[in-house]
């Protein structure tokens, strides 16, 4: 059972260390040092995977279901413990634990840091950041697209009929899904770190929160996050990036075939409430402050887009705005933006399910002898996706709620807790209070409570059941 297991996880780590190499060609050449902690962390990646995929090696044409859990999990796991090699080794953490925290919350998409001077950072450093956000970002898509369906996890099925084409399956072999959602990745890259340049940011951020934006991860070179540098233009590019991040990268590989991706009706239903949300947040915090309409408006939208993308990038800090805030951040970050998309969170494909199963049950209370159907658009949605999706949902909601009381016990009071916790499992990465907010970081929790963000981290990431499963004594029987 392990052979194809470990083949593919010293396959993956293979390329982590190959990635490595590119953030260590920046540290040589800017420091004039001959060696690089990029370099040693490189080696130590490609050797250990290298090894596991040589002595491991099998011809395997497909996984059973176990093996697919354990891909998963194994893989990221791997990943994390190595990505954070870089920050202990470079001195830029004190301990291992931050290194791991910082590693994790970069990979994981959160965004949620320990570093409380982020421009202090060594441009090294800073790549490394953006990149664990992008490999992340990645990562989670193809994971989405190609084992989600397939481990049937929350109605990730009506995600895949959504994307296929009327004669054929829309995309037959992980090879297909891999090299096409690669090359959209890394145009949608590309157009926006182009738009950043364009709008007079320079070629080093521009790069960096390209990256970060596309992967809704949320990590920023400057401390004041996408606000420090107080440009409409650039506010306007990352609001629009961040939602182009927020749709299903086969969506553009739809647009790109011809075929009609109108007919995707989450990507309408997420745009929709993305657009109403920011609109109504705008107004409500025009009449509750002193702002101009402009400046309530702008920032309304771009802090829900923000939020529902789980991107967490920040033009102000808005646990300024009062109380009420904290509900409005709470509510958002539960939202998550499309399936198949580098989005954390429930995603909204599930609330469409949730809204079809509720608005089928009141029909049929209501009407008793009318056989009403459950659809999403023209898809049918089936008696066992809907169960998936409620399960995930109680599995989402059970961890939140247990991992916020663990993380009580530690003496956090229980609105730092819930907002920490809500933060890492949504993978939005700022909370709804101030310590953890646009301006704050998670460097004052003690070692253990960062040790449960982390596994929240890992847990949201991985779509909560992914993981949990594992933890089942059945799973583990022959």
């Amino acid at each position: 059972m392990w052979q194809p297991v470990l083949t593919i996880s010293g396959y993956i780590l293979g390329i982590l260390g190959l990635v490595m190499l590119i953030p260590a060609g920046l540290d040589i050449s800017q420091t004039g040092v001959e060696w690089s902690p990029f370099l040693t962390s490189a080696i130590c990646s490609m050797f250990l995977g290298f090894s596991l995929f040589l002595s491991n090696y099998t011809k395997f044409e497909r996984i059973n279901l176990k093996q697919a859990y354990l891909v998963t999990v194994v893989s990221w796991l791997l990943v994390g413990v190595l990505s954070a090699m870089p920050f202990y080794l470079s001195g830029v953490v004190q301990n291992k634990t931050d290194a791991f925290f910082e590693a994790f919350s970069g990979l994981t998409g959160t965004g949620a840091t320990i570093i409380s001077d982020v421009e202090a950072l060594p441009s090294a450093i800073l790549l490394w950041r953006s990149l664990l956000n992008g490999l992340g970002g990645l990562g989670i898509v193809i994971f989405a697209v190609a084992l989600l369906p397939f481990l049937g996890i929350g109605g990730m099925q009506i995600f895949q009929r959504e994307n296929s084409d009327s004669n054929d399956k829309f995309m037959p072999r992980f090879s297909y899904i891999a090299k096409r959602i690669v090359m959209v990745y890394l145009l949608l890259i590309a157009v926006c770190g182009g738009a950043y340049v364009l709008c007079g940011m320079g070629f080093f951020d521009a790069f960096n929160h390209a990256v970060s934006v596309i992967g809704t991860g949320g990590f920023s070179t400057k401390n004041a996050s996408i606000g420090a540098f107080d440009s409409r233009l650039i506010d306007f590019v990352t609001m629009i990036f961040m939602l182009t991040g927020a749709l299903p990268m086969t969506f553009y590989i739809l647009l790109s075939r011809g075929l009609p991706a109108d007919r995707n009706r989450q990507v309408r239903t997420f745009l929709k409430f993305a657009l109403y949300v920011g609109l109504v947040l705008g107004a409500f915090l025009y009449v509750r402050s002193d702002y101009s309409l402009f400046y309530a408006m702008w920032n309304g939208m771009f802090t829900t887009i923000a939020l529902v993308t789980t991107t967490g990038l920040a033009t102000v800090d808005y646990t300024q705005w009062g109380v009420w805030m904290t509900a409005v951040v709470l509510l958002l970050s539960l939202s998550g933006g499309c399936t198949g998309s580098t989005c954390g969170s429930i995603k909204i494909l599930r609330w469409q399910v949730v809204y079809a199963f509720l608005r089928k049950y009141l029909l049929s209370v209501v009407e008793t002898n009318r056989v009403v159907s459950m659809k999403i658009g023209a898809v049918n949605v089936s008696e066992k996706v809907s169960m998936s999706v409620f399960v995930y949902l109680l599995s989402f909601m059970i961890s939140l709620l247990l991992l916020t009381l663990l993380v009580s016990a530690t003496g956090i009071d229980f609105q730092t807790s819930i907002s920490a916790v809500l933060a890492c499992i949504t993978n939005v990465g700022v909370g709804a209070i101030d310590v953890i907010g646009p301006h704050g970081n998670y460097a004052f929790f003690a070692p253990q409570v960062k040790w449960i963000l982390m596994f929240t981290m890992f847990l949201g990431r991985l779509e909560v059941i992914t993981v949990l499963v594992l933890f089942s004594a059945s799973f583990w029987r022959r």
